[in-house]
C-alpha cells in the first residue's frame, strides 16, 4: 500500500460519500461506495477529491478563483506586520475558545490550515476541508502528520460522518459561502451533540465597514466579490439555531489597525511596512489601541472580525 492511500486508509471512518451518505472504501487509487455507484480520486498528495465538479456555480466559481490565488493568498500573510497583526487576532480567539482538547476536529474552507496550525497539538485527529486542491497542497506540505488528512469537498456537503467530531473549525470561511443554512445545517450534522462550533469571521455590523469592504471586494484580486459576504449578527444568528447550535459567544476584534495591516492584497503601499524599522512593535501598539477602541462606550460590536462559539444542542 503506498503512502498515499495509506494516509486516506487512517480516516475511512470519518469518511462519507457526500451523495448517499455510505461509507467509503479503497478502490485502488480512489474511495469508493460498496455498489460501486460513486467513485473518487485520491490526488497525489494523499488528498481525496469530492468536488471536482461542483454542483452549484458559486462553489465552482469559488474552486477556481481560489485555485488560481492560492500563492498571492499565502504571500500577503507573510509580511511581518501582517503575522503580527494576526498573532493579537489569534490571541483573541484563544482567549475565546479557553483550554483543553478539542478532540476529532474539523477546519472546513481549511485553506493552509489556519485553525490546525494555531491548535494543532490540541486535536487528536483532524481533518482540513477546502475547495481548492491547490490551496490544500500547501496545507498538505505545511502539516506532514498522522493525525491529520486533507480532503477537497463542499463545505455545504460534507464528505464527513454524521455525529463524529467534538469540534469544527471555520476561520474566515463562513463569508466564502453565500449559502449559510445549508452550511451550517452540515456543521450541526457532523458535531456530536455538544460538540462546539468556532469560528473567526469578517463581520459588518458597523456601517463604515459595509461601505469600506464593498469597495475593497471589487478592488482586490485575491476576493471574490461575487460570492464573498462578511457576517452581521442578525443574520447569523437565526441560521444556526434553525440548524441547532446554539450561540454562545460573539465578540468583535480589530478596527483602525487592521485596516491598515491586514490589506496588503489592496493597499500596494502596505507591502513597504516590512522595510520600516520596529514595524512589528508599531503593528502591537496598533492592535492594542483598537482593543481599546472596542471597550469605549458605544463601539461594542463594531470591530472588523467577529469570534463566535456555539455549541450543537442535544
Amino acid at each position: 500500500m503506498s503512502p498515499t492511500t495509506q494516509t486516506v486508509e487512517n480516516f475511512l471512518d470519518l469518511l462519507r460519500c457526500p451523495a448517499s451518505g455510505q461509507r467509503l472504501a479503497l478502490a485502488g487509487d480512489k474511495l469508493a461506495t460498496p455498489d460501486g455507484s460513486y467513485r473518487y480520486p485520491i490526488l497525489d498528495s494523499a488528498i481525496p477529491a469530492f468536488a471536482e465538479r461542483p454542483g452549484s456555480l458559486q462553489a465552482q466559481q469559488q474552486l477556481a478563483h481560489y485555485d488560481r490565488i492560492a500563492a498571492a493568498y499565502q504571500a500577503n500573510l507573510e509580511y511581518p506586520h501582517t503575522i503580527e497583526y494576526m498573532a493579537y487576532l489569534d490571541e483573541c480567539l484563544l482567549r475565546a475558545v479557553g483550554e483543553g482538547s478539542f478532540g476529532v476536529a474539523a477546519e472546513l474552507c481549511c485553506g493552509h490550515g489556519e485553525a490546525i496550525a494555531l491548535f494543532g497539538s490540541r486535536i487528536v485527529r483532524g481533518i482540513g476541508l477546502d475547495i481548492s486542491p491547490q490551496m490544500l497542497k500547501r496545507a498538505r506540505a505545511g502539516h506532514v502528520d498522522a493525525r491529520l488528512c486533507f480532503v477537497q469537498g463542499d463545505a455545504t456537503a460534507l464528505p464527513l460522518a454524521s455525529a463524529s467530531f467534538d469540534t469544527v473549525f471555520m476561520l474566515g470561511g463562513i463569508h466564502h459561502v453565500p449559502d449559510r443554512r445549508r452550511l451550517f445545517g452540515e456543521v450541526a450534522r457532523i458535531l456530536k451533540p455538544g460538540g462546539r462550533f468556532i469560528f473567526r469571521e469578517p463581520v459588518s455590523d458597523f456601517w463604515p465597514w459595509r461601505l469600506l469592504r464593498s469597495i475593497v471586494y471589487r478592488l482586490s484580486p485575491t476576493l471574490d466579490h461575487e460570492n464573498e459576504r462578511p457576517l452581521r449578527l442578525g443574520e447569523t444568528e437565526p441560521p444556526l439555531a434553525s440548524a441547532g447550535l446554539r450561540l454562545d459567544r460573539w465578540t468583535t476584534h480589530g478596527f483602525f489597525g487592521f485596516c491598515v495591516f491586514m490589506n496588503s492584497d489592496v493597499l500596494v503601499v502596505n507591502r513597504l511596512f516590512r522595510f520600516i524599522p520596529g514595524i512589528r512593535g508599531i503593528t502591537r501598539t496598533a492592535a492594542r489601541l483598537d482593543e481599546a477602541i472596542l471597550s469605549a462606550p458605544g463601539f461594542s460590536g463594531r470591530g472588523l472580525q467577529a469570534i463566535g462559539c456555539a455549541t450543537r444542542l442535544e
